[in-house]
């Protein structure tokens, strides 16, 4: 037992501080050292300041400045290699931490043998834990030992690091003080103009071929916990709150984005696939599901920027062009391509060339490219409220009469200008966030409101004046009728001239193809709550032009929480009308839309890779929407598939349905489906066709849309327009003593998207310059989608408003 005494009976000895004291006296002296840091780099940039300035004038300043900026990099030098020093000290005192931790659970666990096996040899656990004991003395001398803070063999006083670095802030300032008068004033600034390029009709036939950088794992968003938190930021007005905040020599971090043809908005390309300057190693920021759907792809610029301090002409790089790299400048500026930098969440556009053709004869072709660029930002107070790049100066470097096996030097410089501002924020601007690069915010349009409102005026007039009065004088004539016939034989109903009320057994006659349609009217059901709730959402103030792709982000999340409306609609439905197969129905009524758009999106998507385009998602981003969809929206179309079918009641039909179905008589030619179609279809159509060309100008061009009230109350008048048409198609059809209304009251009104891809082709073909392989693809594509869910949603509302219709004349009728 003598061993365990040395070990439980050992008085401790005097030790210096403990590993966790140490650790943190390390960091301490971290913080110190890494805010001289940062104060010393910004007086080393002062002094290269000064040398510069006094370069030619006054040669004797200048190498002083010289002088002591090569002092500060010394001390510069001396500072990093203690902090790395710190740094590895701090890791080995953390590691000997966790040795001594192991160490101690071993001796814990060595009581609990010595307790569990009683007849075990005490010797050998005497000297198992002799040995427990010695391993963490040495452990502790260790630790003891590094924890002495060292610097370059010089032990490191906070106390002296402090009054260094007061004694250089008080050098600083007295420094400041004696030159106070020298300083010069500086010129007023002005603020410079966007590039005035020409503009010719149409860009360039021929798309331009890149390569494809590799999409770093940063753009991905992690996992589902994440993608419910975007819809939480997209509201986030960067005038008010989320806005960094500077002071004064802050650095400034620019992004670069992407480039792309100006009339292809959805054909845009890596920044750095263009041979311009490129850091070596090139850092990607973190982006939001939103920017990755919307082709963002950020990374960290050459450029350096200052809170408030201007710079003239800074050489940013330089380059030798290979004849190859000079062709694919010269196609890009050709196709008008336009680059997109990000700074504080502010875009900024211009173009990457200049253009310029003469007349017919002679013809000349001129080709340059802008290498030098002129930032101008505006700030209030501490926030960046406006950014801007101008050219308007500059003299573009011509790319012009190069021989195939020759170099071309070029030099890329910029400048950037601060100015103040009384503006506030950033929604407080009249004009738009990119300083007019692309069009200007849309104005209200009069002309849709008026047109709309005109036409739901006569409709609703129709249906309620004209069609309800007519209702009205057949079921008085049928009830005269029927009082003074009541002696009469039950064929005597047969012989009246309205047809509607002849085929009461058969109106409430359940469709073919139940299924199908009980999944329409489900898919369109969410669709419905799902434009609703997004227009509701824009009202609220929850996106602006600001925020890159908030809508996508917040369009993505409500689809997957919405798709518990599909599931109860269709299977609520399905079971009223006697539908026995509802699990299919629930298959059937999840892949109504997911299928036809993911087909879609695969073919857009591989056009977008083989193309190299930022549209094309990163398989990171495609498993998080998959992820989604799996573990969000069809769990929840199965859970309201479910609830539908428990708690779906009979069909409450106000007329029997006879076994045997009635012969329908034949249709003149203005009663078929195809004028249905063309007639509700058209008359929809017409109620926002003028609103539909500034909702194509947004989606597939450069327009900027805010007016989400004026959008609210033309999808109110859609709604309202289909649901009146249809209640007048259908009485049509039911006066034909033709009862199939079922799925010709889906059709008729649901035909609109069929109209839409129509004036979706004339946009294309007389209101767009758009052109080439990636573009053509992704707007037809998108485009059969919209088509494909406005049928889904009128057709929903027509069915439901002929359902209610329906119900109500067959419940006045009096029958036997």
């Amino acid at each position: 037992m003598s061993g365990l005494g040395r070990l439980f009976g050992r008085e401790k000895k005097e030790r210096g501080p403990t590993p966790e004291e140490a650790i943190q006296k390390l960091k301490e002296t971290e913080k110190i050292l890494i805010k001289k840091q940062e104060f010393l780099e910004q007086k080393i940039e002062q002094e290269l300041q000064t040398a510069k300035k006094h370069g030619t004038k006054n040669k004797r300043a200048a190498l002083q400045a010289l002088r002591r900026k090569k002092r500060l990099e010394q001390q510069l030098a001396q500072t990093d290699g203690t902090l790395s020093t710190l740094e590895f000290q701090r890791e080995a005192i953390e590691n000997a931490t966790t040795n001594a931790e192991v160490l101690r659970t071993m001796e814990l666990a060595a009581q609990g043998m010595k307790k569990a096996y009683q007849d075990m040899d005490i010797d050998k656990v005497d000297e198992l834990m002799a040995d427990i004991t010695e391993q963490q003395e040495l452990a502790q001398q260790i630790s003891d030992a590094i924890s002495r803070p060292v610097g370059f063999g010089d032990d490191v006083d906070e106390d002296e690091l402090l009054e260094e670095l007061e004694e250089l802030e008080q050098e600083e300032l007295a420094r400041e003080l004696l030159h106070v008068d020298d300083k010069e004033e500086e010129p007023p600034v002005t603020l410079p103009s966007v590039p005035s390029t020409h503009l010719p009709a149409g860009p360039g036939s021929a798309a331009l071929r890149m390569t494809v950088l590799g999409h770093p794992g940063s753009w991905s968003c992690r996992w589902l916990p994440l993608l419910l938190l975007l819809l939480l930021g997209t509201g986030r007005d960067p005038g008010v709150e989320g806005v960094t905040h500077y002071k004064a020599g802050d650095p400034v971090i620019m992004y670069v984005n992407k480039v792309g043809p100006y009339h292809n908005p959805q054909e845009t390309y890596h920044y750095y696939q263009l041979p311009v300057c490129c850091p070596e190693k090139i850092r990607h920021k973190s982006l939001s599901l939103g920017e990755v759907l919307d082709g963002d792809r950020m990374a960290e610029s050459l450029y350096e920027i200052r809170f408030r301090e201007n710079v003239e002409k800074r050489i940013l790089c330089h380059m030798q062009l290979t004849s190859a790299q000079v062709e694919q400048l010269r196609q890009a500026i050709e196709e008008l391509y336009y680059f997109e930098f990000v700074v504080d969440d502010l875009p900024i556009r211009g173009f990457v060339g200049y253009m310029e053709e003469s007349g017919f004869l002679p013809h000349s072709h001129k080709i340059g490219l802008w290498t030098h660029l002129d930032f101008h930002l505006e700030f209030h107070g501490d926030r960046i409220i406006f950014a801007n790049v101008s050219v308007r100066d500059v003299k573009p470097h011509s790319l012009d009469g190069l021989r195939p096996d020759e170099f071309l030097g070029l030099t890329h410089t910029y400048s950037v200008r601060w100015s103040e501002t009384s503006v506030e924020r950033r929604s407080d601007r009249r004009r738009g966030d990119d300083g007019g690069f692309f069009p200007r915010t849309l104005e209200i349009h009069w002309l849709s409101i008026i047109n709309s409102m005109v036409l739901v005026f006569l409709l609703v007039g129709f249906v309620a004046v004209i069609l309800m009065r007519v209702l009205r004088n057949d079921l008085a004539r049928y009830n005269l009728d029927e009082e003074t016939t009541s002696g009469g034989s039950g064929d005597d109903f047969d012989q009246g001239d309205n047809g509607w009320k002849i085929i009461h057994t058969d109106v409430f006659r359940f469709p073919p193809y139940r299924g199908l349609l009980c999944a329409v009217l489900g898919v369109g059901a969410q669709f419905l709550a799902l434009g609703t709730g997004i227009i509701v959402m824009a009202l609220l103030g929850m996106f602006n032009v600001h925020r890159h792709g908030a809508i996508n982000s917040a369009a993505i999340l409500l689809y997957a929480l919405t798709c518990c409306i599909s599931g109860y609609v269709s299977s609520h439905f399905y079971r009223q009308i006697g539908g026995e197969r509802w699990v299919w129905n629930i298959i059937l009524t999840t892949s109504l839309f997911s299928v036809p758009f993911f087909l879609t999106w695969s073919v857009v998507n591989s056009v977008h890779w083989a193309n190299g385009s930022t549209q094309a998602l990163p398989a990171t981003t495609i498993l998080l929407l998959l992820t989604v969809w799996l573990l969000v929206g069809f769990p929840l179309t199965v859970i309201g598939g479910i609830f539908g079918k428990n708690n779906a009641s009979p069909f409450d039909a106000p007329c029997r349905t006879k076994n045997i179905a009635r012969e329908i008589p034949p249709q003149p030619w203005y009663k078929s489906s195809l004028v249905h179609m063309t007639v509700g279809g058209f008359l929809p159509f017409s109620a926002i066709s003028v609103e539909l060309y500034y909702i194509f100008a947004t989606v597939w061009g450069r327009e900027q849309y805010t007016l989400y009230g004026i959008l609210f109350f033309v999808f109110a008048i859609l709604l309202s327009v289909g649901a009146c048409i249809s209640i007048a198609l259908t009485y049509f059809q039911l006066s034909g003593e033709d009862y199939r209304w079922w799925w010709r009251s889906v059709l008729s009104v649901g035909s609109t998207g069929l109209f839409i891809f129509f004036y979706s082709v004339f946009y294309y073909a007389r209101r767009s310059n758009m052109s080439g392989v990636v573009q053509t693809v992704e707007f037809f594509g998108y485009s059969l989608l919209t088509g494909y869910v406005f049928f889904l949603m009128l057709g929903t509302i027509s069915f439901f408003s002929s359902l209610k219709f329906i119900r109500y004349i067959y419940v006045n009728l009096k029958m036997d």
